[in-house]
């Protein structure tokens, strides 16, 4: 049974307490590279407003998403606000430094500082160690290394929650085993498309760390159809990947229901994850994404769909 997508729970064992979905915030950076679309700072900034106006209180950010373009904007607007809304909670990650691929103990305290200074808090309520697989597990874990100084900000209370954020699955895997981290997110590996992260929410679950699924789309493509954004994971979609969409989008026009709908459901009705990340980018995406998240979907439509997805594990 789907948790109501506005209501609340524990982000695992802490006592924070998030909605089923979170408001990512990559593309207000305005990453054309990665999204091939631009951003304006008008636009970003009116929907990092509606953000904080709105029925989703909880958002999460980086600091490579526009190297401090995104945490910059939403500086801005709390600014603005004195802060953040009661309640709201905003999560962002520390990152190597993107031009010179530092990603030292003393960087992460770097990528912190900085964070802090763009979002205009004096702490972090959720940081992440982004990216590890630049980095790799031993050199992450060594001592001095980039876990430890993202610990010792944790244990001064700079961090309050500390995650980690990446891609392969078995590296995430060998993080959330140390049990040094509360949340894990993975990203556009649990999917209609590919669901190589289904043995990692087990893992989590073992080890009592949230689940955080980012990117239930792909980057986009089952949100607004392969005819109009034939990309997955920021990238031209293979062949395969467009068949199977074209072939999910036929059951969903069969049903009546929107792709986009399916697409959020399938990674918010697994019991294992805590909420799931969907990337907006102008305000009306907002609301947009509460009706998808709400919309009803016959319980026949899942079983067709897992005919379609039962080989999508790697």
């Amino acid at each position: 049974m789907m948790l109501e997508p506005l209501s609340l729970h524990p982000l695992g064992r802490t006592h924070v307490q998030i909605p089923s979905l979170c408001v990512g915030c990559a593309a207000l950076g305005d990453m054309p590279g990665t999204f091939a679309y631009s951003v304006t700072e008008e636009q970003a900034l009116a929907t990092i407003r509606a953000i904080f106006d709105g029925p989703i209180p909880f958002a999460d950010t980086a600091a490579s998403y526009g190297d401090g373009e995104s945490e910059r904007r939403i500086g801005v607007v709390l600014r603005e606000r004195g802060g953040l809304p009661p309640g709201f909670v905003l999560s962002t990650k520390a990152d190597r430094n993107l031009s010179t691929g530092d990603f030292s103990g003393d960087q992460m305290r770097r990528s912190v500082e900085r964070s802090l200074k763009l979002l205009g808090v004096d702490r972090l309520q959720i940081c992440y160690l982004h990216d590890p697989e630049h980095i790799g597990f031993a050199a992450a874990m060594a001592p001095g290394g980039p876990v430890e100084a993202l610990r010792r900000l944790h244990e001064i209370g700079i961090i309050q929650h500390l995650g980690i954020a990446g891609g392969p699955i078995d590296l995430m895997t060998q993080f959330v085993e140390t049990d040094q981290f509360t949340v894990a997110i993975s990203h556009n590996r649990y999917t209609l498309l590919n669901q190589e992260a289904n043995p990692f929410w087990n893992v989590c679950q073992q080890h009592g760390v949230a689940a955080i699924n980012a990117a239930p789309y792909g980057s986009g493509i089952l949100a607004k159809g392969p005819g109009a954004y034939p990309r997955y994971m920021y990238s031209q979609a293979s062949d395969e990947y467009l068949q199977r969409v074209f072939s999910l989008e036929a059951i969903c026009q069969r049903y009546h229901v929107p792709l986009a709908a399916v697409a959020l459901q399938f990674s918010m009705r697994d019991p294992r994850i805590a909420s799931t990340i969907v990337g907006i980018s102008k305000p009306e995406r907002l609301q947009e994404m509460v009706r998808l998240a709400q919309f009803v979907l016959p319980e026949d439509i899942w079983e067709e769909v897992k005919e379609r997805t039962s080989d999508a594990s790697a």
